[in-house]
């Protein structure tokens, strides 16, 4: 069979490192190229990819944001392609099948592209959570480049949300609600990823249900049993936790 490879990386040298060791292999058709998270989304929507070699750490959105803005079904398979071995644990919790690191070693490389061929033909659901066992120890400690903006899908469209606009980040079933001032968005992706994936520096979780921008937190009232409730500077309210407290007295000192 031909699989058919998306290559999504925003540094140029990268893309053409992958492209020189896909053009060695005789059943791989390279269907395109992208150097963001915007161009990568629009380019597995209609070029619809066998598998898609994604970079991790890309400016604006990032490789998790094109997952969670693809629809599962029409999430093509996925190696990720990551500078830092800390986010290979994260890629399986995405349903990577694999990745690889930077600089790419050809043979892991081609561990790797024989690992999709398998599991084209074959699904292994279970490699997934064998290897994300397996790598729980690794980790180096790296600074992570947090994204700029989030991919919001809604009625077939897809939203590219600044971070700058979002005031507070609120659970909702399996989605969360990202509040910008009067509007809300729904995003399919639990409150743990998300927070995961957001700047430490400008945004707090205050409560299970509650992330808010640090930027837009005008005042804490205490309450009884150390639990607290936030008012932002738009008027909204927001209770806290007390089991969040703690993260919450180190930004107010």
């Amino acid at each position: 069979m031909t699989i058919r490879v998306l290559i999504v990386d925003d540094e140029p040298v990268a893309r053409r490192g992958i492209l020189r060791l896909l053009r060695q292999e005789p059943d791989i058709e390279v269907v395109g190229e992208c150097g963001d998270g915007e161009a990568a989304i629009t380019a597995i929507s209609a070029l619809a990819p066998d598998l898609v070699f994604l970079d991790v750490q890309m400016p604006e959105l990032d490789g998790f944001a094109v997952i969670a803005a693809i629809e599962g079904d029409r999430m093509p398979a996925v190696v990720f392609v990551t500078a830092f071995d800390q986010h290979a644990v994260r890629a399986f919790d995405a349903q990577a099948l694999d990745y690889v690191l930077k600089p790419i070693d050809p043979e892991r490389f081609r561990r790797a592209l024989k690992r999709a061929r398998s599991h084209l033909v074959h699904p292994d659901d279970g490699f997934v959570s064998r290897v994300s066992e397996a790598l729980k120890s690794m980790g180096r400690g790296e600074p992570q480049r947090y994204p700029l903006r989030l991919a919001i899908r809604s009625e077939g469209r897809i939203r590219l949300l600044d971070i700058g606009e979002v005031d507070r980040i609120v659970a909702a079933g399996n989605y969360v609600e990202i509040h910008t001032g009067a509007k809300q968005h729904l995003l399919r992706e639990t409150m743990a990823s998300l927070e995961s994936r957001l700047d430490p520096q400008r945004f707090i979780r205050v409560s299970r249900a509650a992330i808010l921008s640090i930027a837009q937190i005008r005042e804490v009232q205490p309450l009884f049993n150390g639990d607290f409730v936030v008012l932002l500077k738009n008027g909204a309210q927001v209770n806290g936790s007390r089991r969040y407290r703690a993260a919450l007295d180190v930004l107010l000192r």
